[in-house]
């Protein structure tokens, strides 16, 4: 790993929010393509789920999400509940941003998809008694959008459709079949 990009890590736990935005946004573009480093830096990223700064958590969770495409080893598997557990977090904008970059996951590979998609399914079904559940079922469903339009699996529309009907509000049904229209 080069110099500049390990600098960007370590500002990431920074306190000075700009510094700390300027890494995130680095790390993530560094992300998007497999990196060789991934190794180098997975423990602190899972130690950085549980950091006492919200935003730390969501910056880890969602470089976590962006390195799963670099894991030989598969250990996202092992890590993956960790993720869930953050979009659970007490900052509902922390949990959400875990949410929304847990599809790169789901795209991973078929067993980061089994999980994933097993995951996102339990957390659909739980989610009626949390506050925003409206919201966390429609990002839930708009992930499973993104996995499916990257790996074109009929298993994950069906399954998306199946939830979309387990939606008890009709108001919402529709807004949440709005995001599967055209297929």
């Amino acid at each position: 790993m080069d110099k500049l990009t390990r600098t960007h890590l370590d500002n990431i736990r920074s306190k000075d929010r700009e510094l700390q935005n300027q890494a995130f946004f680095y790390i993530l573009n560094k992300t998007e393509k497999p990196v060789d480093w991934t190794y180098d830096v997975w423990d602190e990223m899972i130690a950085g789920l549980s950091h006492p700064d919200n935003h730390v958590r969501a910056i880890a969770a969602q470089i976590l999400c962006n390195l799963a495409k670099s894991d030989p080893q598969e250990r996202i598997l092992k890590d993956f509940n960790a993720l869930v557990e953050v979009t659970k977090d007490e900052r509902f904008v922390t949990a959400r941003h875990c949410l929304q970059a847990l599809w790169k996951v789901g795209i991973a590979g078929k067993k980061q998809q089994k999980i994933y998609m097993d995951a996102l399914e339990g957390r659909f079904k739980k989610s009626t008694l949390e506050k925003n559940s409206t919201l966390i079922r429609y990002d839930i469903l708009q992930s499973m959008r993104n996995v499916y339009d990257a790996v074109k699996d009929k298993k994950i529309k069906e399954k998306a459709l199946a939830l979309i009907e387990l939606e008890e509000d009709l108001k919402y049904r529709k807004k949440y079949a709005t995001l599967w229209r055209g297929l």
